[in-house]
């Protein structure tokens, strides 16, 4: 057996008043799953945690994002987290405050023959 890709989705998310990566990431990461409804598993006659998910997140202060609270996000299989820096920041007028804006890329990957 070897592992095929066999997806990729993308998606993107923010945290308009908190400025806080985490929450950005999870969101974007949601953004890019729950637009999709995958049955190339079961298609394959494969059970859907089978499916390995290597998920990139592009996002400013990369540092600071819990991998484990974006993994969790994952409703099937095993991941793994990624974080680069990307994304954007933008500060409030005033500077007191800003928005993030991050990128996920999920590839999922099955092990078939």
């Amino acid at each position: 057996m070897a592992l095929k890709r066999m997806v990729l989705e993308i998606g993107m998310g923010t945290d308009i008043r908190g400025a806080e990566p985490t929450k950005a990431a999870v969101r974007a990461l949601r953004d890019a799953l729950w637009h999709n409804s995958l049955s190339v598993a079961a298609a394959l006659g494969l059970d859907t945690d089978q499916m390995q998910v290597e998920v990139t997140i592009g996002v400013p202060h990369p540092e600071r994002v819990d991998k484990d609270a974006v993994l969790a996000v994952l409703p099937h299989g095993s991941g793994t987290v990624t974080v680069v820096d990307g994304g954007l920041e933008i500060t409030t007028d005033d500077g007191t405050n800003a928005t993030l804006i991050a990128n996920a890329a999920a590839v999922v990957w099955l092990d078939i023959a």
